[in-house]
């Protein structure tokens, strides 16, 4: 819980960006906080919208939220930019996930 303490300050002093964001909610989801996860990595897509590795952890987070509809479109977002700048592996993975949740 301390690196997420440590990020909440940093958002407070004023330093913000899609780096930050994505940790942080990249922690919040190893903590099962799916809600703060989804606030953040929205925001970090937002900041950036190439940033492949959040949108594969955006949909990841709504997914376990069951926000299954949003965690599709996420998916389909995060493929078309990780595929655009060349990021097969996280496109792949995206895909994978993608596929899973279709067949529910």
């Amino acid at each position: 819980m301390v690196e997420i303490n440590s990020l909440e300050s940093m958002l407070e002093s004023g330093q913000d960006n899609a780096l930050i964001r994505f940790t942080l909610g990249s922690a919040f989801m190893q903590n099962q906080k799916f809600e703060q996860a989804i606030e953040h990595l929205a925001k970090a897509v937002e900041m950036d919208p190439g940033y492949s590795a959040a949108w594969k952890n955006y949909g990841k987070a709504l997914e376990q939220n069951d926000q299954i509809d949003d965690a599709i479109d996420v998916y389909r977002k995060g493929i078309t930019t990780a595929e655009a700048k060349g990021d097969k592996q996280t496109a792949k993975e995206m895909n994978v996930f993608l596929k899973r949740l279709s067949k529910k």
